[in-house]
């Protein structure tokens, strides 16, 4: 009798730990990283794409309207400072220009004439005062040739503020004929030309975006300049270090550093105000692969610490808590750790964990919290997955 409620309770208790052994709660795969020492940056980036600029950049218009009458250059041309672009119809104020020369040429000979009499009469004029003074002849005879002596003199004065005058006049006709000519102020490269040879072109007037005639760049010297979120603005200062990365290089982090930061906030939206940045390039010869309007976005590195404890900023949970794994239990443990500066790759550690631990990164994974079984995901070993340094 006892015999047979033994092997009862046997059969029992061998089903009860078979139901167990089948409906036991699976342990979870997850992902671990070994903590380990490193770089670590704090950095700020832009909030709307930036862009790359020229740091000559003119767009020239004539200063009155006119007919183009001569296009010295195309689009893409390489232009030296001093040399003509463009020039209106102005063969009227070429024209004055001649008779203004021609002008100054008769009232130099008129100079000539007026001083020459002017001291032929001084002369006279001195050979009567000597024969009044011998009684030869009366004090208004020698007056008058006094007088006109004078008058000869003031003649000549004139004639020279006539040159004078005439030369003036030639300046206002080059003024007026250099409105109608576009020169280049700088060395540099004609991105785009609005107007054919021919066609009446007119300068904007004030409030009214006109297209310019001719939009000149100097290509050999460039930036980038980028809006950051005002936020961030007081942390920025000139001559930190920057990295700058194009749509159009991918992979091909270029290194600057920041050379302005606006003393204004732009307000593009009420919620969204951001001021302007400008970051130069380190290495000239990174500018060579860019074009001026290439959209660029812009991180700037506020701190930097080398070599030191660093966790991925993925593995943190809420309260700046992480998920280390327990190797003897198979098991997770929730702890507190005291973090330094950050970004989006790194977190520094500065309490709570030591090189060597290990955390999870899959928190996104159901199920994954404080206390579970779980079971190393393959490759996720110390040796695979340990944080290196860069």
């Amino acid at each position: 009798m006892i015999r047979r409620i033994l092997i009862v309770l046997f059969v029992i208790a061998s089903i009860g730990t078979a139901f167990w052994w089948f409906t036991r709660p699976k342990p979870i795969t997850v992902t671990l990283v070994e903590v380990g020492r490193g770089k670590v940056e704090a950095s700020v980036a832009n909030t709307r794409a930036g862009s790359v600029e020229a740091c000559l950049r003119t767009r020239l218009s004539p200063i009155s309207g006119g007919r183009i009458a001569f296009l010295g250059v195309k689009k893409g041309d390489h232009v030296k400072k001093g040399q003509v672009l463009l020039r209106l119809w102005n063969d009227d104020q070429q024209a004055q220009g001649n008779l203004a020369l021609a002008q100054v040429t008769s009232s130099k000979k008129r100079i000539a004439e007026a001083c020459a009499m002017a001291e032929n009469a001084e002369r006279e004029a001195g050979r009567m005062a000597e024969l009044r003074a011998k009684g030869f002849i009366s004090k208004s005879g020698e007056e008058k040739s006094r007088y006109e002596a004078q008058a000869r003199r003031a003649a000549c004065d004139a004639a020279r503020a006539d040159v004078n005058q005439a030369q003036a006049r030639v300046k206002v006709t080059q003024v007026e004929q250099n409105r109608t000519v576009l020169v280049a102020p700088f060395d540099g490269i004609v991105a785009d030309i609005v107007g054919e040879l021919g066609e009446y072109t007119t300068p904007s007037p004030p409030g009214v975006a006109t297209p310019p005639a001719i939009d000149l760049i100097d290509d050999s010297c460039l930036y980038i300049e980028a809006p950051m979120d005002e936020v961030d603005a007081p942390k920025i200062h000139i001559g930190q270090a920057a990295r700058v990365s194009l749509d159009a290089l991918p992979n091909q982090p270029l290194k600057g550093h920041v050379k302005r930061v606006a003393l204004y906030v732009v307000a593009v939206e009420k919620q969204a105000r951001t001021v302007d940045v400008e970051v130069s390039l380190d290495h000239p010869e990174d500018g060579k692969k860019l074009l001026v309007g290439y959209s660029a976005d812009v991180e700037i590195v506020l701190e930097s610490r080398e070599d030191t404890l660093r966790v991925p900023t993925t593995a943190l949970l809420e309260g700046n808590k992480v998920l280390v794994y327990q190797p003897a239990k198979q098991m997770l443990e929730e702890r507190a750790i005291k973090t330094g500066i950050t970004n989006w790759e790194y977190t520094e550690v500065l309490e709570g964990l030591k090189a060597g631990d290990r955390i999870v990164t899959s928190l996104e994974r159901e199920g994954v919290k404080a206390g579970i079984k779980v079971v190393p995901e393959n490759g996720s070993d110390a040796a695979t997955n340990k944080i290196k340094a860069k």
